[in-house]
C-alpha cells in the first residue's frame, strides 16, 4: 500500500517534468489500471481546486461570489471539458491513422491537468495575504499553469498517437473545433427536451383545466 500510494504521487510529478519520456512510460510500460486510477484522482483533485478557489481565495483576486458557489458546477466544468476532449479526439485520430486508445487519451489528457492542481492549490490560501500590487504574481503563476498543461497536452497527444509535431498540431485544433460542434449539438439537443418538455407541461394543463 505504501509503494502504491507513493507511486500516486511520484509519477505524475515526474512526468510533468520529464514529459516525453514520462509519456512514453505512460503509453508502453506502465499497467493501464494504475493509469486509470490516478487520472481520475487528478481530476478529483482539480474539481475541488476550483471549489476551494472559488470559496476561498482572497476578495483580491476571487471574482465569484462564494454565495452563489455551486459545487456540483464546478465539477462538470472540469469532467465535461475532458469528456469532450477526449471523445473528439478518439473520433478524430481514429480516422487519422492515430495509434491511441481511449483509456491512453484519457489518461494522458488527465496527467497533463496534473499543473493546474499542483500551482492553482497553493495560491488559494496564498491569495488571502497578497495586496493589489502582489497579484500580478497570482496572474501569472495561473497563466504558467495553463501553458505548461497546453504543452504537456501537446507532448501527450503526440506521443500516444505517434504523431509528427505538424500533424499533432492540426489534430489539437481540429479537436478544439470538434469540441465546439459537440457543445453546439448538445446545446441545440437539450433546448429540444426542454421545449419538448415545456409543450407537454402545456397540454397537461389544458387537459387538466378541461376536466
Amino acid at each position: 500500500m505504501f509503494l502504491l500510494n507513493k507511486e500516486l504521487v511520484k509519477y505524475p510529478l515526474n512526468l510533468i517534468v520529464h514529459p516525453f519520456n514520462g509519456y512514453w512510460d505512460l503509453k508502453y510500460d506502465r499497467s493501464q489500471k494504475l493509469n486509470l486510477i490516478i487520472s481520475f484522482a487528478i481530476l478529483f483533485l482539480l474539481a475541488l481546486t476550483n471549489i476551494l478557489g472559488t470559496q476561498y481565495s482572497g476578495f483580491v483576486v476571487n471574482l465569484f461570489n462564494p454565495d452563489y458557489m455551486n459545487s456540483f458546477m464546478e465539477i462538470v466544468y472540469v469532467v465535461v471539458p475532458v469528456l469532450f476532449w477526449c471523445v473528439a479526439n478518439w473520433s478524430l485520430t481514429t480516422l487519422m491513422d492515430g495509434e491511441g486508445k481511449f483509456a491512453e487519451i484519457f489518461t494522458s489528457t488527465c496527467f497533463a491537468l496534473i499543473p493546474l492542481v499542483v500551482i492553482n492549490f497553493p495560491w488559494i490560501w496564498l491569495s488571502n495575504v497578497i495586496s493589489m500590487q502582489e497579484s500580478a504574481f497570482y496572474y501569472f503563476s495561473n497563466s504558467l499553469a495553463v501553458a505548461w498543461s497546453i504543452f504537456l497536452l501537446f507532448v501527450g497527444n503526440m506521443t500516444v498517437h505517434q504523431f509528427s509535431p505538424s500533424k499533432t498540431i492540426g489534430t489539437i485544433i481540429l479537436t478544439v473545433v470538434a469540441m465546439g460542434f459537440m457543445a453546439f449539438i448538445g446545446l441545440l439537443f437539450f433546448s429540444l427536451v426542454q421545449q419538448i418538455i415545456s409543450f407537454v407541461y402545456i397540454i397537461y394543463q389544458e387537459l387538466v383545466m378541461r376536466n
